[in-house]
């Protein structure tokens, strides 16, 4: 490690900050030349390789994500006049397909209609690893196309859990105010609370800590979280 990320882990102390506390922190903490993203790691109570214990979802930030995004849709006749008048970035059908299928992938989120679902299911192996394949539960497989592209340009994050029960989200920007982060974790976190699977017993969150892109990881007191957002 370098010398900045050490003065920097310096600032932190071993111990679970208040969630406030943590955004400030990460702000100080934060050092590169350009503006860095500030994510969280949730290391969650479930075992990912049962399926009813599979944690997805998304969440609306208030603050957007400070992230410019292209935005692709697979759909056809009328959806896809919507989806131009929505400002999708790019928008087609078959030939779409075909394309990715010949190693094309310059977009970072994709958006389809329930009756396109059949031909892009054959992009499966190429776009479920890369975390771009659409999904009802992102509310990225949809006939309400113009409110999908909404959402995304608001500031809509998607999130899964890994296979060690980790799951990572983008919270915004350094750039932004304290009070900005602090809101689009607390959208986070009440999102993934909510989607806890019924057969997940014991602790559900067990560790939350955010982070700048090259700063050092700030822990996150989650008893107090889990009074706040039950509360």
């Amino acid at each position: 490690m370098g010398k900045k990320w050490k003065a920097a882990a310096a600032l932190v102390e071993p111990r679970p900050y208040d969630l406030r506390e943590a955004v400030e922190l990460v702000k100080r903490t934060a050092y590169a030349k350009f503006d860095e993203t500030v994510e969280m790691a949730l290391r969650l109570g479930v075992d990912p390789k049962r399926s009813d214990q599979m944690v997805r979802g998304s969440a609306v930030l208030p603050h957007g994500t400070g992230v410019k995004v292209r935005i692709l849709v697979f759909a056809k006749g009328e959806k896809e006049k919507e989806a131009r008048d929505a400002g999708a970035d790019i928008v087609g059908g078959e030939e779409l397909v075909e394309k990715i299928k010949g190693g094309w992938l310059e977009f970072d989120r994709a958006i389809a209609t329930p009756d396109m679902m059949g031909t892009v299911g054959k992009l499966g192996k190429i776009l479920g690893p890369r975390g771009l394949m659409p999904n009802p539960k992102t509310g990225t497989v949809t006939f309400e196309v113009a409110k999908a592209i909404s959402d995304i340009r608001k500031g809509r994050v998607e999130y899964k859990v890994e296979k060690a029960g980790i799951l990572h989200v983008r919270v915004g920007k350094v750039s932004f105010e304290a009070e900005k982060l602090y809101e689009n974790a607390l959208a986070i976190l009440d999102s993934v609370i909510k989607a806890k699977p019924s057969s997940s017993k014991g602790r559900y969150l067990k560790s939350v800590t955010l982070s700048s892109t090259m700063g050092p990881g700030v822990s996150v007191d989650t008893a107090a979280l889990s009074k706040k957002l039950v509360a």
